[in-house]
């Protein structure tokens, strides 16, 4: 059987901050190494559809410089103006 108990942000708070200080150590070590795992996975997912707006373009991500990926990138953002090509 699950059981969920829905708590507002500050009863977790309350709650974390009674915790003895190595297991909220152990804890917030837990969330930021998540948050980090999570970080890198939109990283990735991002790279990975870069890459594949580039072939449309008939570009190449990978022999492209980091100053003709930020453009690249500036481009998709402003919408006012065309890619380069």
């Amino acid at each position: 059987m699950n059981l969920t108990v829905e708590l507002t942000t500050d009863q977790v708070v309350g709650f974390v901050q009674q915790m003895p200080a190595e297991e909220r150590r152990a804890l917030l070590l837990a969330i930021a190494e998540q948050a980090a795992a999570n970080r890198e996975a939109r990283i990735d997912r991002a790279e990975t559809q870069f890459r594949q707006l580039c072939v449309d373009r008939g570009l190449d991500w990978d022999t492209m410089t980091e100053a003709e990926r930020e453009n690249f990138v500036d481009d998709l953002i402003h919408e006012d103006r065309e890619c380069s090509q």
